[in-house]
């Protein structure tokens, strides 16, 4: 195990984002997934992110180089022996979850943190198929990574100090903000963010206004960056299905069920920006 390593489990949107963050605060970084195409399409992502930004002056081109160096793509979880640091950024489901922490509870030294990037799941659940509770922690980093600075850390019932330390330690290094916050559903941003949403989705859905106006609302009354429905597109509608099923189910409320046109959009294949068409269509180039 070697304490300048972090491998990231999913080369999608959240996990590029998260490698690219730890090769730029200076780690080696292995991205795997179980998709070729998919750690290709990671690498690509990355790679044009970096170069972006160096275009626009915000870091010397030499660095881009340095930087896509640190990033090794990977297919092997064996690679995870290495890292001190694993963060898993995997489809939000928890069966998928809990596959793959068994795995690296194999795979892994006595040491090394296993953190989760769930949006909603509980810690204590995902930390009960491993042999290392007390590894075992959630670190919900915000989409765009690169670009939102905060990181929600989740202890479950048996996280140790030694691993909640060494997650807002890594968090720091990477210029974000960690904030501790308990394991219930949907920690914080999820349990305030997704019911709103879900919300916008119902006024759509009751025809109480169109959606480009629902999104100018909130922007423009509450000065959100962004409108609920747009937010929803970006994050991905079976993401957010998914969160809003997950606090029905924990709390069982009623409050938090989810809009059935939500449940419609998501059963035609309408996931926002991801799949060119969600409440917005978007240019598929």
């Amino acid at each position: 195990m070697r304490d300048d390593t972090i491998m990231v489990i999913g080369a999608g949107q959240m996990g590029s984002g998260i490698a690219q963050v730890c090769a730029q605060a200076g780690y080696s970084v292995y991205m795997y997934d179980v998709s070729e195409d998919q750690i290709q399409k990671g690498m690509n992502r990355i790679s044009d992110r970096l170069v972006k930004q160096a275009e626009k002056g915000k870091m010397p081109h030499h660095d881009v180089k340095d930087i896509y160096l640190r990033l090794s793509p990977s297919d092997s979880l064996n690679d995870a022996g290495e890292a001190f640091l694993i963060i898993e950024a995997a489809v939000e489901r928890m069966d998928v979850k809990k596959d793959i922490f068994k795995r690296l509870d194999e795979k892994t030294k006595d040491k090394a943190v296993l953190a989760s990037n769930t949006s909603s799941l509980p810690i204590t659940e995902l930390a009960s198929v491993t042999k290392k509770p007390q590894n075992v922690i959630g670190m919900h980093f915000m989409n765009p990574v690169p670009v939102m600075q905060l990181v929600e850390v989740i202890r479950g019932l048996e996280t140790s100090d030694q691993t909640f330390d060494t997650v807002v330690a890594t968090a720091e290094k990477l210029k974000k903000v960690p904030v501790e916050v308990h394991d219930f559903p949907g920690f914080i941003s999820n349990r305030i963010l997704m019911p709103m949403i879900n919300e916008a989705v119902f006024a759509l859905y009751e025809g109480v206004a169109e959606k480009e106006s629902i999104d100018t609302i909130m922007k423009l009354g509450m000065n959100h960056p962004m409108g609920p429905l747009a937010l929803a597109d970006l994050i991905g509608l079976d993401t957010c299905l998914y969160i809003m099923e997950t606090l029905h189910k924990g709390f069982g409320d009623d409050k938090y069920r989810p809009c059935p046109l939500l449940r419609q959009y998501v059963s035609a294949g309408r996931l926002g920006k991801k799949t060119g068409k969600g409440f917005y269509t978007y240019d598929s180039k």
